[in-house]
């Protein structure tokens, strides 16, 4: 099959052309490495560096020829978000939006989408949330993730553009990148073994669903075949405080550093965990990684990029 995987050179979409390749599928990759990393793209893969919300998009659509198009490009820093909301919807929506209108018009037969399993459903009613749940977002980053889901709809119903959607719980693993706000596991292995210091934002009892990079591309791989149309969370169903996660990752780094916490972020949901009951019934998927095993694989990554 012929992909488009957009945010092909991060951490996720980087993993995910990999697995599409070795499954013996075609992999272009369009990324504008504002956090993606040139290392991560797949010799295999044809690779244009740009954001999607330029038009040259179309041009790159007509010449694929793409069946499937993976979106997984975005800003995807919460916090940014909240200090710059236009910011976050310029990405989130309106190049999101572009690429919607290339993928109607150069014959895509099927688009996937990357979206948020905490942000979308905000402070939660009931725990673990699964896709009935209320979708209050409490960020500009689950707000535009929502609102383009609500585009897709429209895109079925207008374009019969089949399409799912993927509600990632807080995804970690290997070439997550730690120099941003984002991605606290990757945050803490990246300073600890550095020596320097890891500080814990808040009282750090606030939860969260952490899901191993390595079962989010196997729900992407499953959702490829699946024949309906919707949108399904992809977590574990289990919370972790963010106190434990630095635990953890000390013991995986043999660091001695004692934890610090920090005031608290603006825009930061307190409890955040999903139900994955749903992918389960639909497509067969669970998760197969435990939160230690994942987070010793991470360590394991970042000590050999040390």
């Amino acid at each position: 099959m012929n992909t488009l995987v957009t945010g092909g050179a991060g951490f996720i979409g980087s993993n995910l052309a990999d697995a599409l390749i070795d499954e013996g599928h075609k992999v272009t990759i369009v990324d504008d490495l504002s956090t993606g990393r040139m290392e991560n793209v797949p010799r295999k893969a044809e690779f244009h560096k740009i954001d999607i919300s330029s038009p040259v998009i179309d041009k790159i659509f007509e010449k694929g020829k793409f069946d499937l198009v993976f979106h997984l490009a975005a800003q995807m820093d919460v916090r940014k978000s909240v200090k710059s909301p236009i910011f976050d919807a310029k990405i989130n929506i309106l190049g999101a939006i572009n690429l919607l209108q290339a993928s109607v018009k150069h014959g895509v037969k099927k688009f996937i989408f990357s979206s948020t399993g905490g942000a979308i459903y905000g402070e939660q009613d009931y725990f673990p949330a699964d896709e009935n749940h209320p979708a209050n977002p409490i960020s500009p980053y689950g707000v535009s993730k929502l609102a383009f889901e609500k585009y897709l709809y429209y895109f079925l119903v207008e374009h019969k553009l089949p399409y799912i959607s993927l509600r990632y719980a807080n995804v970690y693993g290997p070439r997550q990148n730690e120099k941003g706000e984002a991605g606290v596991v990757a945050i803490f292995c990246s300073k600890l073994l550095r020596g320097e210091e890891a500080v814990v934002h808040g009282d750090g009892l606030q939860t969260r669903d952490f899901v191993f990079v390595d079962d989010v591309i196997k729900a992407n791989l499953l959702a490829m075949k699946y024949g309906k149309n919707g949108c399904f969370n992809v977590g574990t169903g289990l919370e972790t405080d963010i106190n434990t996660i630095f635990d953890k990752v000390k013991a995986s780094t043999g660091s001695a550093q004692e934890r610090i916490n920090g005031p608290g972020m603006p825009g930061e949901q307190r409890r955040s965990v999903i139900s994955f009951d749903l992918i389960k019934k639909e497509m067969g998927w669970s998760p197969s990684v435990s939160l230690d095993d994942g987070i010793q694989k991470t360590a394991d990554y970042f000590k050999s990029r040390e």
